[in-house]
């Protein structure tokens, strides 16, 4: 890449709050970002050259963006993969992470056949379209077990619990659609590493873990609080993921570790991810500015971390959608080594994400404790 002003450009599908920090991530590398998301002003528009308001399949506005774009790559699942190809095919620009691991990703059944088949260790699992399907799986698998929408869940949403044979009915109908059911993980705890394929090269980040309530990210811990040896072995499994991709870019992969040390294989984002936003201050390379050189074909950032770091996700606390107002910022900006996030989402509601915090530090218990002080003194009421 010979750096100009402007610079080479990278066309974003998706423009919320990972387009975003992808946009804060370009400038200092010399890149232009376009991003293309259906809400006019969005979150990242602030941040880029320039937004193209279009849905996620609008093959005229992809055409547009990749017509004006140097290299393509998405920040949300919901892209079209078929309609990437295309416009990639039709005008030359290159998709990164490649459309055909967007497709895999995007069926979650698929995703788990395609990582089982490539020796992942992952949980037991079943696809299941009926209710009598699901009480002959959950026979099998025992309950209580995890029924997933195999398409479009996120945050929670599309994973039912399945405690027990009068539950099936009701998570059947909850799913609507199609689905799949995974033996209940007793998980010691949950890990997630960010790994990256960049032009023949590839790497991970250091183990975090994640902290869930709800089906809802709430806090990163980095390094993770496991063994140095568990640890080792969720890079190893992350590797073997990237093995099974295709295309350059940054993969959220989500990881189990059990009560009686194995690593399972969770779930895959081809993206940043919002297990590895503590990278920004807790690393030298962000997951943001790795994604932006793999998918661009710079060499890979060297993904060593400065410090001990937590980060805690700022969610809404209100019980109705209503205009976005945070109060008690004031204490985060306050506090050495503290760090605030704003996403810029006009509207706030329950448990939306709205920005994170991150505290760097010393002692990742210490830090947890004192990042959860931080964030609980933020509201939107």
């Amino acid at each position: 890449m010979t750096l100009t002003s402007p610079g080479p450009t990278v066309g974003v599908v998706g423009g919320g709050q990972l387009g975003r920090m992808l946009g804060e991530a370009a400038a200092p590398l010399g890149l232009e970002l376009l991003v293309a998301d259906p809400t006019p002003d969005c979150p990242a528009a602030p941040v880029v050259r320039d937004q193209l308001v279009g849905g996620f399949e609008d093959e005229e506005t992809f055409r547009e963006l990749a017509e004006r774009s140097d290299y393509l790559t998405f920040e949300i699942e919901l892209a079209g993969p078929d309609v990437l190809e295309r416009v990639a095919e039709e005008t030359g620009t290159p998709v990164h992470p490649a459309p055909e691991t967007l497709r895999t990703i995007q069926d979650k059944l698929v995703q788990k056949r395609r990582l089982a088949d490539a020796g992942v260790p992952v949980p037991e699992f079943r696809a299941v379209d009926t209710a009598e399907d699901l009480r002959e799986a959950c026979a099998d698998l025992g309950y209580p077990a995890m029924l997933k929408a195999r398409t479009g869940g996120y945050d929670g949403r599309g994973n039912v619990p399945v405690e027990g044979p009068d539950d099936v009915e009701d998570a059947i109908d909850d799913i609507a659609g199609p689905a799949m059911v995974e033996e209940m993980v007793d998980f010691e705890r949950e890990l997630a590493v960010m790994g990256c394929r960049g032009d023949g090269e590839r790497d991970a980040f250091p183990v975090t873990e994640t902290i869930h309530e709800a089906e809802i990210l709430r806090e990163s811990v980095a390094p993770a609080r496991a063994s140095a040896a568990t640890r080792e072995h969720a890079r190893d499994v992350a590797h073997d993921v990237l093995d099974a991709m295709d295309g350059r870019g940054v993969f959220g992969i989500e990881l189990f570790e059990t009560a009686d040390g194995e690593i399972l294989l969770n779930e895959i984002a081809p993206r940043p991810h919002n297990s590895g936003h503590w990278t920004i201050e807790g690393c030298h390379t962000s997951q943001f500015e790795q994604h932006l050189r793999a998918v661009a074909g710079l060499p890979l950032g060297t993904t060593d971390q400065r410090f001990p770091t937590v980060s805690t996700n700022i969610l809404g606390d209100v019980p109705e959608r209503q205009s976005a107002a945070l109060s008690g910022e004031e204490c985060v900006l306050e506090t050495a080594r503290a760090h605030l996030h704003w996403y810029g989402k006009r509207e706030v509601y329950d448990l939306r994400k709205m920005g994170h915090v991150t505290l760097t530090g010393d002692d990742p218990d210490a830090l947890l404790a004192d990042a959860r002080d931080l964030r609980d003194g933020l509201t939107f009421e």
